[in-house]
């Protein structure tokens, strides 16, 4: 590219970029249900009209799963039903074509291993169905076979329906009958006759959308016609579900009568709004359905765009029926149906379950829990410098600082600007001399340019995905015209991988880590900001995979992060597009969010929603993306940030500079205490991830996870629990003088971290606060892991000694656990080696004891200081080793808060030992 034109790029990208800010706000720029035609047509089905009837002569059993014919009674298409019954208490329901003209798309590479089945015996059956058992207790599957729906009870309880108001919906591929494209002629409008299966098929008239459909300026040729699904499920007794992020809006989903459904299909959004169920950057199709007595989950294994349609009913409020009911409809434009239902019964439980079929939170490094500091752009080594420096200068601690796409040459990937950053490893080496890391950004959008060595590979290998006519789709994305690599191959997949060697990324060290933004995909000039959907990946238009396409993009790059270290090192990818089992790669965050309060407000069901189905690692971009916050919504961003997973301010490039030095010394006091409240807590976030990595229950918890049977948490999105020990409730209203934080746990109490005042659980309580207030409160019954010594970076602090805050139950006992590594590789995995101890407080005694006899890993951090909280004043304290020596400790004793502090016991983090309060 001639360099006039070169210098052109970045103008026509900016103003092409501004032209879709100025009309993000406007909800035309993305679709309605109206405006998809599939969602349209399946929307205009009638309840209690279902045409699919069970073929039960056509049952057949065999170990691991029960298969059973459908027709649909109208234009005899026959289904395919498969059932299993999964390990763990879990349902799995297929749907397909009994023969497909051609394959419809099933998900590949979400779920980690084929679902282990158990064995379903007939219980009865008769001409109107068949009973299913579903195990040793008293579950049972009933199937009914006019109208077809399926049933799961548990003794006299329906669990849960499906097809109870008979939405099932299964367009079938066929040949289009119109090659001339005029559907409305007399000729091409009559139904027409065909043979399939064996069986005469009545096919349907066509409708608008069908075989093309035009949105703007954009035409979806639609080659294989209709292809779209939709099944409907009822849960009796429930008012409250949850989940299937991501939305800017409320935790507990709202009822979609009248209005839209909620939309699952990865777009780039700016400056989206708050309350409304459009689509966002993200897509997990799980649901999670709570009332006091279960909770349940349904994960509809789809990729393609996705629509669900909820109506809630609460109890007395239709007048006809004390019952409440919460109907749920998904319909999504191709594929299979492949649903996995599970049964819980408890929230932990369906955390279990959903993990064993994708996976769990991906476990990051330490450093990955600390503060990063971002911002669109640092103009070059010089600021990156400055900007390090001032964080010093100030005394507050990060880990990492980012680099947004300009620091690369002219926005090709995996280069660095020759004018603005000339010496890379000079740069990164002065960050690794002070224990700190860096990240750039990666998108998945590659500048069409000859004199691009990435490009030409990836043309050269024909690794590019497709337009409708075979050739490298393009789209304008930062550079210009760009390419889209197909993420889909694994070739593909590898072959990026490879890219993040050190050979390969030129200028790149082992404290480099990666972004990847722009991952829906992102397509300036595409329809909705996005691919085409009649766009190709293989075989395979890019409808029937969307939404995985942003999972694929982390998943290439942190594999390339691992293998750079030979498989040692532990990878940290950002992401923004997301599906089901992302978790496995690193984190996400919230997108292009503004500085506004309810912005500040929403992050927390935002990040609450994705904690429900696995995603751990979320968090918001401090202080808004988009515009400039005034000081005291910066300050509060960061009290609330400090207690959300991921920790990052980040701002655009119009936006002034905002680094936490910038308000003035008492705003940098307030944004420094809440940072260094971060890291004195890092051995604690440090725990959860662990906990997280290896059970599959979230960081970030709503209330209601911890106390299911508590009505007054469902509904609660302006506080959370970070575990089950710690309750946050943020202040995020302008000019607050004070918030209600409700308390859970009848019987309870909950202690205030600054002050160790003690409250009753299962009480509203009012808290005066002023600019420097963080509410946060430490469950009694609890013991959690500080570090009172805050340093530069969290790899400073690694073996700094720990402080114990051991908070007693009304029964004087308290448990917890503290686990430790060496905060950056695979070796606690590899090689077992870790410590986890268990602590324990009861009769007067607190004890270190070893919940991993097997492990092996050693640690220079001890124990500095132990706070106990609503403990007596004891006459002495001991302290006994694993040797049986005992020595005396020191302590005083805070009569006023009833807090005892244990100084210096000395004792290995690592040790057994017990300390004896006498």
């Amino acid at each position: 590219m001639a360099p006039s034109m070169d210098r052109m790029v970045p103008v026509l990208v900016a103003l092409l970029f501004l032209c879709l800010c100025a009309e993000a706000v406007d909800r035309s720029n993305f679709k309605t249900c109206d405006q998809s035609s599939f969602c349209k047509r399946q929307r205009e089905l009638k309840p209690g009209q279902s045409p699919y009837r069970a073929l039960l002569d056509t049952l057949e059993l065999s170990d691991s799963r029960i298969t059973l014919q459908l027709i649909n009674d109208i234009n005899k298409v026959r289904l395919l039903l498969e059932l299993y019954r999964l390990q763990g208490n879990m349902t799995r329901v297929k749907i397909n074509e009994l023969k497909p003209l051609r394959p419809r798309y099933e998900v590949p590479d979400v779920l980690i291993a084929d679902p282990p089945a158990e064995p379903m015996a007939v219980v009865s059956r008769d001409e109107n169905g068949v009973v299913l058992s579903l195990g040793p207790d008293e579950q049972r599957l009933i199937v009914s076979a006019q109208p077809f729906r399926l049933d799961i009870v548990e003794g006299p309880q329906v669990l849960l329906s499906l097809n109870s108001r008979g939405l099932l919906s299964f367009e079938h591929l066929r040949v289009r009958k119109d090659t001339k494209h005029e559907p409305n002629t007399e000729e091409n409008g009559r139904p027409e006759n065909t043979e399939k299966d064996g069986q005469e098929v009545s096919e349907e008239e066509d409708k608008p959308g069908m075989w093309e459909e035009t949105f703007k300026t954009h035409s979806d040729s639609k080659p294989n016609g209709p292809t779209s699904i939709s099944l409907d499920f009822s849960f009796p007794g429930v008012e409250h579900v949850y989940g299937i992020p991501e939305h800017a809006d409320t935790l507990k989903l709202k009822n979609t009568d009248g209005g839209d459904p909620y939309r699952l299909y990865n777009l780039d959004v700016f400056q989206y709004e708050l309350h409304n169920p459009m689509a966002l950057y993200g897509a997990v199709p799980v649901l999670v359905s709570h009332n006091s007595q279960r909770t349940m989950g349904i994960f509809w294994l789809n990729a393609a765009e996705t629509w669900v349609d909820i109506s809630s009913n609460t109890a007395g409020e239709t007048g006809s029926s004390d019952a409440p009911q919460t109907d749920v409809r998904w319909v999504s434009e191709s594929g299979i149906i492949d649903v996995f239902i599970m049964l819980g019964p408890r929230p932990n439980d369906v955390f279990a379950q959903y993990a064993s079929l994708t996976g769990t939170q991906a476990f990051p490094p330490l450093t990955a829990l600390g503060y990063h500091q971002c911002r669109w752009n640092y103009n070059n080594q010089e600021d990156v410098k400055a900007v390090d420096q001032g964080f010093d200068e100030h005394d507050i601690p990060y880990d990492f600082i980012w680099l947004d796409i300009e620091h690369a040459d002219g926005k090709r990937y995996f280069t660095w600007d020759p004018q603005n950053f000339p010496q890379p490893k000079e740069m990164l080496q002065g960050l690794m001399d002070k224990k700190r890391k860096m990240v750039t950004i990666v998108d998945p959008h590659i500048r069409v340019d000859s004199g691009y060595k990435i490009h030409n590979e990836l043309r050269s290998k024909n690794l590019y995905a497709k337009n409708k006519d075979g050739a490298d789709f393009e789209g304008w994305c930062w550079p210009g015209n760009s390419g889209y690599p197909d993420f889909t191959n694994p070739e593909m997949r590898e072959w990026w991988a490879s890219r993040f060697s050190y050979n390969q990324y030129e200028g790149s060290m082992e404290n480099l880590y990666t972004w990847n933004d722009m991952n829906e995909p992102s397509v300036f000039n595409g329809p909705e900001v996005t691919m085409h959907k009649d766009a190709l990946h293989g075989s395979w238009e890019h409808r029937d995979l969307h939404n995985i396409y942003g999972l694929y993009v982390q998943k290439a790059t942190a594999e390339g992060l691992i293998q750079r270290s030979g498989g040692v090192e532990r990878p940290f990818v950002l992401t923004r597009a997301f599906f089901a089992g992302s978790q496995r790669y690193g984190a996400v965050w919230t997108g292009d969010n503004a500085a506004e309060w309810g912005h500040l407000k929403i992050s927390i069901p935002m990040c609450l929603s994705l904690g429900l189905v696995g995603i751990s690692f979320c968090g918001a971009d401090i202080g808004g993306f988009f515009k400039h916050p005034g000081p005291e919504l910066l300050v509060r961003w960061y009290q609330a940030g400090a207690y959300q997973p991921f920790f990052r301010g980040h701002a655009h490039m119009d936006t002034p500079r905002r680094e936490p030095w910038l308000f003035g010394p008492d705003n940098t006091a307030l944004i420094r205490e809440a940072i260094r409240q971060r890291y004195a807590l890092l051995p604690y976030w440090y725990q959860q991830f662990y906990n997280a990595h290896r059970t599959g229950q979230p960081v970030m918890r709503a209330l209601w996870v911890e106390y299911p049977e508590d009505q007054t948490t469902f509904a609660i999105e302006d506080e959370y629990l970070i575990g089950k020990d710690l309750l946050v409730h943020p202040v995020t209203d302008e000019g607050a003088k004070g918030v209600t934080a409700y308390l859970p746990g009848k019987g309870e109490i909950w202690y205030d971290v600054h002050t160790f005042q003690k409250h009753k659980g299962a009480q509203n309580l009012y808290i005066p606060v002023t600019m420097s207030s963080i509410p946060v409160f430490q469950r009694g019954g609890s013991i959690i892991s500080r570090k009172g010594r805050v340093r530069r970076s969290s790899t400073c602090m690694e073996n700094d000694p720990y402080t114990l805050y051991v908070a007693l139950s009304p029964e004087g006992t308290a448990e917890g656990e503290l686990y430790i590594d060496d905060f950056h590789t695979f070796n606690y995995h590899k090689e077992k080696q870790f410590i986890c101890r268990r602590l324990h407080f009861s009769d007067n005694a607190l004890t270190s004891s070893n919940l991993a006899p097997d492990s092996k890993f050693t640690t220079a951090a001890w124990i500095e200081k132990v706070f106990i909280l609503g403990a007596p004043r004891p006459a002495s304290v001991s302290l006994t080793t694993a040797d049986g020596k005992e020595s005396a400790v020191e302590f005083e004793f805070d009569s006023a808060a009833s807090v005892l502090i244990l100084r210096k016991p000395g004792v290995n983090a690592g040790a057994d030992w017990t300390v004896l309060l006498q």
